[in-house]
């Protein structure tokens, strides 16, 4: 009855947030100076053309009902058609979200794997050179702006040392000629077995995707170190070091073994960011992901375009949220 409780009380949370998320967005909608219905009928329009295209819109409405709308037509996967490429949202949005869920995978993985074991020696290794280091990357990371070392990265990598591929998602030669099964460009070259476009692919993702990655590194090392300073003051520590364990299986095997759950959180909340954070990195890569389109909607005044990504990226970040607890509940039942 209790896990019962615990998980009605999980999905309630997550009901509310997203009845939350649909009612800022359509807020934002109506109070954007931008008029939806100039932008369909034009500059031109008759008053008559006008008024018949908002009654079409549904905008004639009290609020109430068209909000009541907005949730029935969102439910359905309807986010109204994008007056910038004359498609429904919802057809663009399958079209770039696999480039941003790629490149923030792919940065995600880095900062895990160089961000976790970073954070575990520097704590096990307080106040040495290791730990500075660890400490003076995250704080560049936390402080330096996205988008200067962006182009640095460019000038340096691309422009004078051509160890990467330039902006885009891959080179113009390849551009067309892997079959979409997935929308993710490395998996989709793997499985056509085309490892010439894979490796374009690979040299046009690895510099963005390092960068994102090592504002995923600064979170992840700076939250390891914290958990596991924590863990290696602890008495059960004192106590494993007395019975004369290796420091080693000490680290590893059991003051990591604790932070491991904890951890979870970190990573999904990490990934999460880099999902919603990304547009200042696509816009200096040329990167035709979801930050991108939103980007370019939104000067264009298309907010059917802005809104529908806006709900898919807050979705995400909700749902890890969700999975990130349900996972914490069931890996540590002392949780619940």
């Amino acid at each position: 009855m209790r896990r019962t409780r615990q998980i009605g009380g999980v999905f309630l949370s997550l009901l509310l947030t997203m009845l939350g998320l649909l009612l800022v967005t359509f807020i934002i909608g109506r109070v954007m100076p931008i008029d939806p219905v100039l932008k369909v009928v034009g500059e031109r329009a008759t008053p008559a053309q006008y008024e018949a295209a908002r009654q079409a819109m549904g905008l004639d409405q009290p609020l109430i009902v068209q909000f009541l709308r907005y949730i029935g037509d969102v439910l359905q996967g309807d986010f109204g058609r994008s007056i910038s490429t004359g498609h429904p949202v919802a057809e663009d949005l399958r079209r770039v979200f696999p480039a941003t869920l790629e490149l923030a995978a792919l940065g995600t993985l880095i900062g895990v794997t160089v961000g976790v074991p970073l954070g575990v020696i520097a704590a096990a290794n307080r106040g040495g050179w290791i730990d500075q280091v660890a400490r003076v990357l995250a704080l560049v990371g936390y402080s330096v702006p996205i988008f200067w070392l962006g182009l640095m990265g460019l000038l340096v990598f691309y422009g004078i040392l051509n160890w990467v591929g330039g902006p885009g998602r891959q080179g113009i030669i390849y551009d067309g000629m892997v079959p979409v099964r997935t929308g993710l460009l490395l998996v989709d070259s793997a499985l056509a077995g085309d490892w010439a476009a894979w490796r374009d692919a690979f040299s046009h993702i690895i510099l963005p995707a390092s960068l994102l990655g090592y504002f995923s590194l600064a979170y992840i090392s700076r939250m390891t170190r914290s958990f596991m300073l924590e863990q290696l003051s602890s008495e059960y520590i004192t106590t494993a070091r007395v019975k004369g364990l290796s420091e080693r299986r000490v680290i590893w095997g059991h003051a990591f073994r604790n932070i491991a759950v904890p951890l979870i959180t970190v990573i999904a909340l990490s990934f999460g960011s880099l999902l919603e954070g990304s547009v200042l990195t696509e816009i200096i890569f040329s990167w035709p992901g979801i930050g991108s389109y939103i980007t370019k909607t939104l000067l264009a005044g298309d907010m059917n375009a802005v809104l529908g990504g806006t709900i898919v990226v807050g979705t995400c970040f909700v749902a890890l949220n969700l999975l990130s607890d349900i996972l914490y509940r069931v890996l540590d039942p002392r949780a619940g």
